[in-house]
């Protein structure tokens, strides 16, 4: 079973700025579409931003562009670790955030077939 641990929620003013991790202990995340997935209370989980790690092509939904960006770390060669970082957050940003992977990858988010964090609360004061 894969398992991938996601860290870095929490309470933020508005205007301010956190960072989300996204890992799979014991592996890489070399050719896979790794994305980040928000669901507020009583919304549809949508799509905020994705990668695939074989080009570093990206993904952002209009609401967070020029906001947020994913990236990825390397490792010795092999990507262990995906990140969002969220600037100018604004209390519409609040939800639980999710990171999702599918490798290889049918596309440029993860698909059907992507396994799931345990999701990550940010929360944001106006």
């Amino acid at each position: 079973e894969v398992q991938l641990v996601e860290s870095g929620g929490g309470l933020v003013q508005s205007g301010g700025s956190l960072t989300l991790s996204c890992a799979r202990p014991g592996f890489s995340f070399d050719d896979y579409a790794i994305g980040w997935f928000r669901q507020a209370p009583g919304k549809e989980r949508e799509g905020v931003a994705c990668i695939r790690t074989s080009d570093g092509n990206t993904y952002y939904r209009d609401s967070v562009m020029g906001r947020f960006t994913i990236s990825s770390d390397n490792v010795q060669n092999a990507v262990t670790t995906v990140y969002l970082q969220m600037n100018s957050l604004k209390p519409e940003d609040t939800a639980v955030y999710y990171c999702a992977a599918e490798g290889p990858p049918t596309g440029l988010c993860p698909g059907a077939a992507a396994y799931w964090g345990q999701g990550s609360q940010v929360t944001v004061s106006s």
